[in-house]
């Protein structure tokens, strides 16, 4: 099992990565960030996406998906993926991955299977 904070530069060091944080999408803050890439504020990206992943949550409820949970959420840009993974272990709940890759450096399928292994290693 591992910490946070090697958790995360296991993260950031995924191919292509510009920034990586644990958010917790109850107050919408970073428990912990890494990269220092100019074109992206982790703090603004944590906020921005803890509404998404509120929104989502709620759209499961209202479709009544209650055997089913979350794996990821990506969001493609131009430029960059943004992947969103939130915990699923009892310890996690509340709480989510987010990295953003540049699009020309990454490998998005590959990418995935990473934060998933990272994720199911991350102690809290």
């Amino acid at each position: 099992m591992a910490n946070v904070d090697t958790s995360l530069k296991e993260a950031i060091s995924i191919e292509g990565a510009i920034g990586v944080a644990l958010v917790d999408y109850g107050s919408g803050m970073a428990l912990g960030a890494l990269g220092d890439s100019p074109e992206l504020d982790l703090n603004v990206a944590a906020a921005g996406n803890t509404d998404v992943v509120r929104a989502k949550m709620r759209t499961m409820e209202m479709l009544n998906l209650h055997d089913n949970e979350i794996e990821d959420i990506l969001i493609s840009l131009t430029n960059q993926y943004h992947l969103i993974r939130p915990l699923t272990r009892p310890g996690g709940r509340g709480l989510f991955l987010y990295l953003a890759l540049a699009r020309s450096r990454s490998n998005l399928a590959m990418a995935r299977h990473q934060l998933k292994l990272i994720e199911a290693g991350l102690e809290i």
